[in-house]
């Protein structure tokens, strides 16, 4: 569906047109169309390939979606690939959505997003001093957006890890923390592939050769680049950490079952004594020492008390018990 279709001029917004009169602004120096579409179906995708006169397999790209995070220049038009990642019911929703850059174009296909792009438009158009710079700007304005919206969910995942480890230490089943560590490496893993393609994608958006709608606005994309270091940067550091969390998850529950298999042990040795002792006077001979004696069975419950009485003592001095 079209969510908006506006021309711009010299960083000033003209006027909401309908989208048969986009041909009617374009090829006009210091004015440009920039529509947003939402779900778009192959009808309209089609449509917009005639108007902007945009690449077929860039389209076809758009049209299937589910596109590694990119940037690809076709002739005079940019095509830029980014994925979204929104905090949704404990998960993680992953979206996309492709951008379509020309001289005097912006064309922006949404999929499976829930949070839309409206701060952006008016943001450039709080900005008429930059947005003059014409498209180039909507796309840095567009990138800058999707990486900001990456802070909060690192910072989401963060907070989840130091609940997984408080749980860890204070003695919580083991399968339910290594089925949340591996939940959250899941999630860690749909960031990652956001964020690192597009890291590599920015970099070329500025600095030597670059793409003729961005040449002015590089120093932006510097900006952005940065940022995804410092995200691709945390991303590696949570996964140390969740590496180490898992590993520490495994270790304790070994400690524990070493635990157990020493209070066992320690039990096992306390029933064996008296085992022993009464298996001995259980024997069927005739003759044997103590066999008919008036004191042997109170002396014999006596002497097993004091064998368990002082391996008791050891086994609790020891730890084991």
């Amino acid at each position: 569906m079209l969510i908006s279709c506006a021309v711009y001029e010299n960083g000033k917004k003209l006027a909401d047109i309908p989208k048969e009169e986009i041909h009617l602004h374009l090829g006009r120096p210091g004015r440009f169309v920039w529509v947003a579409l939402r779900e778009p179906t192959p009808d309209e995708l089609e449509e917009m390939r005639l108007e902007f006169g945009l690449h077929e397999l860039a389209v076809e790209d758009a049209l299937h979606g589910h596109q590694r995070p990119k940037v690809e220049e076709y002739g005079d038009c940019l095509f830029v690939v980014m994925h979204t990642v929104e905090l949704a019911d404990g998960g993680l929703l992953e979206g996309e959505i492709d951008v379509f850059v020309g001289r005097d174009y912006v064309l922006t296909v949404r999929r499976r997003t829930r949070e839309g792009f409206r701060n952006v438009r008016e943001r450039a158009e709080r900005e008429p001093h930059l947005l003059k710079e014409g498209p180039g700007y909507v796309l840095y304005g567009l990138m800058d957006t999707v990486v900001d919206r990456y802070f909060p969910v690192i910072d989401a995942l963060e907070d989840e890890l130091e609940r997984i480890e408080a749980h860890i230490f204070e003695g919580a089943p083991a399968r339910a923390n290594v089925v949340a560590l591996y939940a959250l490496k899941r999630k860690l893993m749909v960031l990652r592939h956001a964020a690192g393609p597009l890291h590599e994608a920015a970099g070329k958006l500025y600095g030597g050769r670059v793409p003729a709608v961005t040449a002015n606005v590089q120093e932006y994309f510097r900006d952005i680049y940065d940022h995804l270091f410092r995200i691709n940067q945390s991303i590696e550091s949570l996964r140390d950490m969740l590496t180490t969390a898992i590993t520490v998850n495994l270790s304790l529950i070994t400690v524990n079952e070493s635990e157990t298999m020493k209070r066992l042990a320690a039990y096992a040795a306390l029933v064996a004594v008296p085992t022993m002792i009464a298996g001995i006077y259980g024997m069927n001979f005739d003759v044997m020492p103590e066999l008919r004696w008036h004191f042997g069975y109170p002396t014999a419950l006596a002497v097993m008390g004091i064998f368990d009485g002082y391996l008791f003592y050891r086994f609790r001095k020891a730890g084991w018990l």
